[in-house]
């Protein structure tokens, strides 16, 4: 597994770096090497007795019984939602300008969680312990066990007050943390085995071979992941980030940055001034969908707008972040294989 170099990053630099991992925020450093809807319907009893659960640091915790004070990452608190699993408190984007449900909070109801923090570097730690917090659960985009959105200057006042869950979303396959993910749901009580689970997972498992049979038809098309801020463009490498590198390992052909235009990110993306942002050929771009970048629709740049895969209209939305349950993992499959099949080779 190939290793990140480790950067110092601005903050105005990766609060916008969708293009690479989906970097929604600052991470002061990228580390290096080791290592829905209906929520309702699964929801299953806790398991009763003693619980543990050994996570991506290799770090088990062990409780007297199934964790009930649930705090959890927005997206970790979605993907359990979607296996029946309710949380009591969130931190990382979760509620819009407007007031309404982040992209990253999927299907549940943001009215009835508590919130801790809406931005990066916000965690209100009071807040927490007035949860009596039994575990926190986040991801990793690191190898290095930093846990995301929880802020390094508070970090070790949080974990003091309850063990913390990590789920590594760095330099593997998407398929890895799905599993993870759908075994920590098991572990807190989920029904793995109802209807809408199984069925799930049976769709993402088709949507995948639809992506594996259209980048094989068409290997010619070239597919640019980016992302959108004020002042830079963003273009992703397919590797760390587990999306990128299940769709390439499905074939996907994707423009890729040279290391050395990289380097300066810790290996996950290149900065593009607008004036440059037609360096890279792509008959079809991914755009990040997050609320930190700025959507297509949006961007008023003339250079970016006489991009060939703009106008032709190839230009998709990117879940840079993935919500990691099988059902919200089927619509990023679905559109990326449907851009490919319906694409005209313009680049």
């Amino acid at each position: 597994m190939p290793n990140a170099t480790t950067a110092r990053l601005s903050r105005r630099g990766l609060l916008a770096a969708g293009g690479a991992l989906g970097l929604g925020a600052v991470l002061t450093a990228c580390g290096d090497d080791d290592a829905k809807d209906g929520g309702a319907d699964t929801k299953g009893a806790a398991k009763s007795g003693p619980w543990s659960f050994k996570d991506d640091r290799g770090t088990t915790v062990k409780l007297g019984e199934a964790p009930k004070n649930i705090v959890a990452f927005t997206g970790v608190a979605a993907a359990l939602y979607d296996y029946g699993i309710e949380v009591k408190g969130v931190f990382g984007p979760t509620t819009t300008k407007d007031g309404k449900a982040d992209v990253q909070a999927g299907d549940m109801d943001v009215s009835k969680v508590t919130v801790l923090g809406n931005v990066w570097d916000q965690f209100n730690v009071e807040k927490y312990a007035a949860l009596a917090p039994d575990v926190l659960i986040s991801t990793m985009f690191d190898d290095a066990g930093t846990l995301w959105y929880v802020p390094e200057a508070s970090k070790d006042k949080i974990a003091k007050l309850a063990p913390s869950v990590g789920i590594s979303v760095f330099d593997r396959q998407l398929t890895a943390p799905l599993q993870r993910m759908w075994e920590l749901a098991e572990s807190l009580g989920a029904d793995m085995t109802a209807a809408k689970v199984t069925e799930a997972k049976k769709r993402f498992e088709a949507a995948s071979e639809r992506l594996r049979k259209a980048a094989k038809a068409k290997p010619e098309i070239k597919v640019l992941v980016g992302s959108a801020s004020p002042e830079l463009f963003y273009v992703s490498g397919s590797n760390l980030s587990i999306d990128l590198e299940y769709f390439k390992a499905l074939g996907v052909n994707f423009v890729e940055p040279t290391e050395a235009a990289k380097k300066a990110t810790g290996g996950w993306f290149e900065s593009l001034s607008w004036e440059n942002v037609d360096k890279h050929k792509a008959d079809v771009i991914m755009m990040d969908d997050r609320s930190s970048a700025i959507q297509p629709a949006d961007i008023t740049e003339a250079t970016w707008k006489q991009l060939p895969a703009v106008k032709a209209g190839q230009v998709i939305a990117r879940s840079t972040e993935p919500i990691l349950s099988y059902d919200k993992c089927v619509a990023p499959v679905e559109a990326l294989a449907e851009a490919i099949e319906k694409a005209r080779k313009v680049s």
